[in-house]
């Protein structure tokens, strides 16, 4: 008798718990995708740092395709992948979202709805690529000799200026919105369009992370987001008088750096930098300007070393026997990315242009970035 009881009980909360599942809050995304018969379509969540893959459907003949998932704790962006194109969206709540879409022009030519937030992340996703396919055409004509440095980086300007346009619409009227912080890290040759050490771009991370904090404040995204905007802050006002020995270091990571020297030993920018006041310098041998700045670099090395200063200085060089040679006769920390204008080191930085100058103080907190190299001797001295 007890036996049976047991087994009708195991029973019933296999059956409650098969219930449960089955009515745990999802989000559904549905749609038809023409001219992709046999071909593997994935949907994957984006995470601050990477993409993970949550499920996949392989498309036959009619096209149709339905994935569903747990509706995520706070709002989350997803895509969808096949082949080497994509369709971003977000996901709020419980929303079924449909696409329309063709094969041939998958990212760019779809239809969604179900969702306001992924319509707008639509025009978005268009205007960046817009600006990418118009740096790489003036690219082209600049690698050709068509158009000077002048010309290349004035028509390079308005392409970024033009998708900020169209970002700004939704950071400035919807802050809180899906769309406004996917706005805020679209990138351009790996680099966020918005630079964070920028005073006008500094406002836009600084709407939406206040916004973010504010609704969703236990949220990953929101606390990744405030501590940037925290940071970028700390930055521009250091370019104000204010007394960078009471910025503490809790409020934001360190931004380290981990590249070969001559001897193909990795240094690490947070080790050279304890105690120290650093000048973390993005460079490239091979330019014009380079001698001239290893000049300046020198004058305050020899003046400066021994009451504290360093100076870590990266070069973006393709060329390692040319770095390697003048690295040689430089006494401070010189370390070279292999990724060269690809470096995911100078992504994280932001760096758009070399040469780019940044100051950590004495805590390792990146307190300013020398927007002019005839001021850095004037800068670093001051901090002494």
């Amino acid at each position: 008798m007890k036996r049976n009881i047991l087994h009708l009980l195991c029973l019933v909360c296999g059956l409650w718990m098969m219930n449960a599942c089955k009515h745990a809050p999802e989000f559904a995304v549905t749609g038809i995708v023409a001219g992709a018969d046999g071909q593997t379509m994935y949907l994957e969540n984006i995470g601050i740092s990477s993409a993970v893959i949550l499920d996949s459907a392989k498309l036959n003949s009619s096209g149709k395709f339905e994935f569903k998932q747990p509706r995520p704790e706070y709002p989350d962006f997803y895509r969808l992948r096949l082949n080497d194109q994509l369709i971003n969206f977000a996901i709020d709540s419980t929303e079924t979202i449909s696409f329309i879409a063709d094969a041939g022009t998958f990212a760019t030519s779809y239809s969604v709805e179900g969702s306001e937030n992924s319509t707008d992340i639509r025009a978005i996703t268009l205007a960046q690529l817009d600006a990418n396919e118009e740096i790489k055409r003036i690219r082209k004509e600049y690698e050709s000799g068509l158009i000077s440095d002048t010309t290349y980086q004035l028509n390079a300007l308005n392409a970024i200026n033009t998708y900020k346009e169209v970002a700004l619409k939704y950071i400035y009227t919807k802050p809180m919105s899906t769309p406004a912080y996917f706005a805020l890290f679209q990138k351009i040759d790996g680099l966020l369009f918005f630079d964070l050490y920028d005073k006008s771009d500094s406002r836009a991370y600084g709407a939406v992370a206040t916004s973010f904090n504010h609704l969703y404040p236990e949220s990953p995204r929101a606390k990744h987001l405030y501590n940037l905007a925290l940071q970028s802050l700390k930055v521009l006002r250091s370019n104000r008088t204010i007394d960078v020995d009471k910025i503490t270091t809790q409020e934001i990571d360190f931004l380290d750096i981990d590249l070969p020297n001559l001897k193909g030993e990795k240094i690490k920018l947070s080790e050279a930098a304890k105690d120290k006041i650093v000048i973390l310098n993005f460079t490239a041998y091979q330019t014009e300007w380079s001698l001239a700045l290893n000049q300046i670099l020198n004058t305050l090395y020899t003046d400066l070393h021994d009451k504290g200063l360093e100076i870590y200085q990266v070069s973006l060089d393709s060329d390692a026997h040319l770095w390697k040679n003048i690295a040689s006769d430089l006494p401070w920390i010189c370390v070279q990315d292999p990724q060269s204008v690809y470096s995911q080191t100078a992504a994280l930085y932001n760096v758009r242009q070399l040469p780019t100058v940044f100051i950590l103080n004495q805590q390792g907190i990146l307190t300013k970035r020398i927007e002019e190299i005839n001021t850095l001797e004037k800068d670093i001295r001051a901090m002494f």
